[in-house]
């Protein structure tokens, strides 16, 4: 079986167009993972960039990497025709039996749906839902991504949706629908934690800074706790200048117990996991959250908000603990459990850690997948 996968390469995304190394999203470097463990199927991974990159000539085993250089004026201003052109070129030289576009976010999807090919996609965000939730402007990116979204949905064979969250949103819009949550790095199975017993217990907040992921009314929930408990939140993620990023700054610089970080890619997260107490993940929106799953295989106690689709992922007082974003004070009585009771803690690492390789090792995620692809081919008519 013959793949064509389109995904993201993050050296755009971060302008390092002289990196010798593809760098995927994070869920599809691990299901790339899984996939280098079936021989008898071969991946072609498609990337496009608006600047020339190095190539390697085979990523690994299986699994061969295109980069496509496609000029700034064929992205979203002119919706993505520069990528989805390069994209049916690219198929159509492969001869692919199936195209798998990866995110609605950005290029991915639609140039999967309109290939010419056999096609499935994966939501990692749901564009509409995070479109609402932040409010967006008309013709913003986040509003332009949502109305891509509804287009494709229609027009592809079907949506791979890793929580049941995003399966409701789409059943009603697209042909077919499976459930299937993201892989995870097997790298992150191997962290063992060992938090600093001479210093405070470190919490973990992870994520880009702004509105939905509610950073801000995470903090001012803690202040009373911080005055009773020590205890030090470190957050990790990139921030923008806007008017939330700024005010995110103005609240740290005056809580000693805050800490930020910057951006941490996923060494530098594990490194960062090892020495952790917990995870906190306060959301306003969020599909299946990756930094949920890696603390869950790394045996993190995760606390997060029981919005979206985390309900799929960790079950409440078993394998994570529930607040609501609607009510942060519910987030400080979380993490005052957290620390106060760590045979508590304890178990949710035990379970989740277990359920992890359960439910979210790459090679479960890939062997689901090609059963996914063999069934959206058993069903194209032999004249397609």
């Amino acid at each position: 079986m013959r793949i064509a996968l389109l995904t993201s390469d993050n050296r755009e995304s971060s302008k390092t167009y002289t990196s010798v190394v593809p760098c995927m999203g994070i869920a599809p470097e691990a299901l790339l993972q899984g996939f280098s463990s079936l021989p008898d199927v071969e991946i072609n991974v498609i990337s496009c960039l608006q600047q020339p990159v190095p190539v390697p000539e085979q990523h690994v085993g299986n699994i061969h990497y295109h980069a496509l250089h496609v000029p700034k004026a064929g992205w979203l201003r002119t919706g993505y025709q520069g990528c989805i052109r390069g994209v049916r070129r690219k198929v159509s030289e492969l001869q692919p039996d199936l195209v798998h576009g990866q995110g609605t976010e950005r290029d991915c999807a639609i140039s999967a749906v309109l290939s010419g090919f056999p096609n499935v996609i994966t939501i990692h965000g749901n564009m509409r839902a995070i479109a609402r939730v932040n409010r967006a402007r008309p013709f913003s990116f986040l509003w332009l991504a949502a109305r891509l979204e509804r287009f494709i949905l229609p027009r592809t064979a079907g949506v791979v949706c890793p929580t049941h969250y995003t399966f409701d949103a789409v059943r009603q819009l697209t042909p077919k629908a499976w459930v299937l949550p993201n892989a995870v790095d097997q790298s992150f199975f191997k962290v063992v934690v060992a938090p600093d017993p001479a210093g405070p217990p470190i919490g973990l907040c992870v994520g880009t800074i702004c509105h939905h992921k509610n950073q801000n009314d995470f903090i001012r929930a803690l202040d009373w706790l911080a005055k009773e408990r020590p205890f030090r939140i470190v957050f990790l993620g990139q921030r923008e200048d806007d008017a939330y990023g700024n005010e995110f700054m103005r609240l740290i610089k005056d809580r000693p117990w805050c800490e930020y970080a910057g951006y941490a890619n996923r060494e530098q997260l594990k490194s960062w996991l090892t020495a952790a107490t917990f995870l906190a993940h306060p959301t306003r929106e969020d599909n299946c959250p990756m930094v949920v799953l890696e603390a869950m295989a790394a045996g993190v106690a995760v606390m997060a908000s029981s919005i979206g689709g985390i309900p799929d992922l960790i079950t409440d007082c078993e394998t994570g603990l529930f607040g609501n974003p609607q009510h942060p004070e519910s987030f400080a009585a979380g993490v005052l459990r957290l620390l106060d009771d760590r045979n508590f803690a304890q178990n949710l690492t035990i379970n989740a850690r277990a359920q992890a390789l359960q439910r979210f090792h790459p090679d479960i995620i890939a062997r689901r997948h090609v059963e996914i692809y063999r069934e959206v081919l058993a069903r194209v008519p032999p004249s397609a």
